[in-house]
């Protein structure tokens, strides 16, 4: 498993990677997770089950991600690859720069590689015909790919040119062990609606904002836990203390994996703020923990849950404030579906078993795929119409010769 994405760091993708990863290990499978060091996270980590993690010495250029150098890490992940004896490398979120590091070298040496892409993307704005260009050709000589959406994989096959029949779509589930509701951490008197996310543009932070405003000066017994870090973290920040709302919003900042049902837990009403989203995986840890969710409706938020267990709202200010007024006399005059009950229909629906399951078919499917010459995969690369990447990626594949002749793969002497 390739991304920038992982543990300390909290979202969707994170707990996507991890759950996968403990289910594929408790069926006989040997799994790894290769992201770039947290801090002073650097080198070898075990995380529950034996996941073995490495922390790559590499540093973030932005929004956690590496500088996608194709070339200066190269000698690192083909060292790490050939010692743990990889066989697929799964790269996950198109936002990952490492992800699609590691697929392209895989793939050079002969591995079978799977991308799971967890965002939807538009066609107009600069960064998005930027970022659907690169993702046109890493994609290029990938084996598969996975969707956690319908309308994700239409996005996917539309920005990327990948043909449909190389597209399947998984979608994400929930630990219903860990995500469980405990009515009694909530407070009687007041009502709490809680936020767990990245705190980025594409999450809405700016709505957010806004609505913590409003609501704050509407309602007096309606209060706010927000979990999360990034960029706009200074924004509430200053939020709060321009209109004097210190005891009614609390800012959590960057959560440990195993505290976010605690916190999920104190809440009456979740609300997803998102501009964009292929899946949401937050709406539906909230409603295992049997909470009301409030969510714009957008990408593939529609498909997640039940209509009973969300409302579903235009993602601006008033229809979400709406749908959280909707939520708060819902929940007072009884009308709301029981915690128990959110969490008995999540669990039914949604589980990590049945998706590492069907992981599992795609890994079979494409084990015996025949391996791509270096002319094909460089034909493959030119339909993009980006021609000097072909230029990278001989260089990269004469890197990759060269470490061959001066530091052969010792199979012998590799740990098991």
């Amino acid at each position: 498993m390739a991304s920038d994405f992982f543990y300390p760091h909290i979202g969707g993708v994170e707990e996507h990677i991890f759950n996968l990863s403990q289910c594929l290990l408790s069926v006989g499978y040997k799994v790894i997770v290769i992201t770039h060091s947290y801090g002073d996270r650097v080198g070898v980590r075990w995380l529950t089950e034996g996941l073995k993690v490495y922390y790559l010495p590499i540093k973030t250029f932005y929004n956690e991600c590496i500088l996608p150098t194709m070339v200066a890490s190269l000698p690192l992940i083909r060292n790490v690859l050939i010692r743990e004896r990889i066989d697929v490398v799964h790269g996950h979120s198109a936002f990952s720069a490492l992800a699609h590091e590691v697929m392209i070298i895989g793939k050079l040496m002969g591995l079978k590689t799977v991308f799971t892409d967890h965002s939807l993307f538009g066609f107009a704005d600069t960064s998005a015909i930027i970022t659907n260009k690169f993702l046109q050709i890493t994609l290029a000589n990938v084996d598969h790919c996975i969707c956690v959406s319908h309308i994700g994989k239409e996005n996917t096959v539309l920005r990327a040119r990948v043909n449909h029949a190389r597209v399947s779509v998984i979608p994400n589930a929930v630990d219903s062990l860990v995500f469980s509701p405990k009515p009694e951490c909530r407070p009687t008197d007041r009502i709490i609606i809680v936020s767990v996310g990245r705190l980025v543009y594409r999450k809405g932070i700016d709505l957010l904002a806004q609505i913590i405003i409003d609501m704050c000066a509407k309602h007096p017994a309606v209060d706010f836990l927000i979990g999360g870090s990034g960029p706009k973290m200074s924004m509430l920040e200053e939020l709060i203390e321009k209109y004097n709302l210190q005891s009614r919003i609390t800012l959590l900042g960057s959560l440990e994996h195993s505290s976010v049902c605690s916190v999920l837990r104190k809440g009456h009403i979740f609300l997803n703020t998102s501009l964009t989203e292929a899946y949401c995986m937050a709406i539906v840890e909230a409603a295992a923990c049997g909470l009301q969710v409030v969510s714009t409706k957008v990408g593939g938020i529609p498909e997640v849950l039940r209509p009973e267990l969300i409302y579903l709202r235009e993602p601006s200010v008033p229809a979400l404030i709406d749908g959280l007024e909707t939520a708060i006399k819902d929940y007072h005059e009884g009308r709301a579906v029981p915690p128990n009950e959110c969490h008995k229909i999540v669990s039914e629906c949604y589980n990590w078993h049945n998706v590492s399951q069907r992981t599992e078919i795609v890994y079979a499917r494409i084990v015996d795929l025949p391996h791509p010459s270096l002319g094909l995969q460089l034909a493959n690369y030119h339909k993009s119409g980006v021609w000097p990447f072909l230029l990278v990626i001989s260089f990269m594949w004469l890197i990759l010769q060269f470490l061959s002749w001066y530091a052969p793969a010792k199979v012998s002497k590799v740990p098991s």
